[in-house]
């Protein structure tokens, strides 16, 4: 097998393991975790909770995100708001994973160095996507904690700890796997081109 292809195949194996740990990461609900103090536990257990893109679980209850107008302060629906660009923005750039892939593998068979730049070029563009999510997602979060210690006051965190997730991790790796695909379908890109000199030579 020629070394442009190994390295074409390495970038598509990659590019559907992002796929995979977006999905994942998208239909899981740890990507933000809070939890009480064991100390305080006894009264307060039913305030720990995880969440996810769509909905919040705290103790034995279910919540979902909605955007009442009438049910929010100005500052809660900008932050719902923003919510809403992550929840579009994460599963766009699940779809343009599946459209990468194709052109990826398609671009693996043909070994055309054209293909091969322009579907690397459209992976790195397409990994900034997913980038601005992940990013959003983690202001969202920290402008949430700010506006709830706005209105209880610090003294009312006291005993609460706040974490990322796991889920978030994974949307972390899928973006970093996003770019490492793309930057081996660059390299196979420049490999295949002497490649195929060497084959019009012969």
């Amino acid at each position: 097998m020629r070394s442009s292809s190994r390295v074409a195949i390495s970038a598509c194996v990659s590019l559907l393991l992002s796929f995979t740990l977006l999905a994942a990461a998208i239909g899981s609900e740890y990507w933000y975790i809070i939890e009480m103090n064991p100390l305080n536990r006894s009264h307060m257990e039913d305030l720990s909770s995880h969440s996810g893109l769509w909905r919040i679980h705290e103790g034995g209850k279910v919540y979902f995100f909605t955007a009442a107008e009438s049910n929010y302060t100005e500052s809660e629906l900008q932050m719902l708001n923003m919510h809403s660009v992550i929840v579009v923005v994460l599963p766009i750039s699940l779809v343009l994973l599946v459209l990468g892939g194709i052109c990826g593998l398609v671009a693996s068979l043909v070994r055309s160095r054209a293909l091969l730049t322009g579907t690397a070029s459209y992976l790195l563009l397409c990994s900034l996507l997913t980038l601005c999510g992940v990013v959003l997602y983690i202001m969202y979060s920290y402008q949430a904690l700010a506006e709830t210690e706005r209105l209880v006051g610090p003294e009312g965190l006291a005993h609460v700890s706040t974490s990322f997730g796991w889920s978030l991790a994974l949307a972390w790796l899928s973006y970093s796997l996003e770019v490492f695909s793309g930057l081996l379908l660059l390299i196979s890109a420049h490999v295949a081109q002497p490649e195929q000199s060497r084959s019009t030579v012969a």
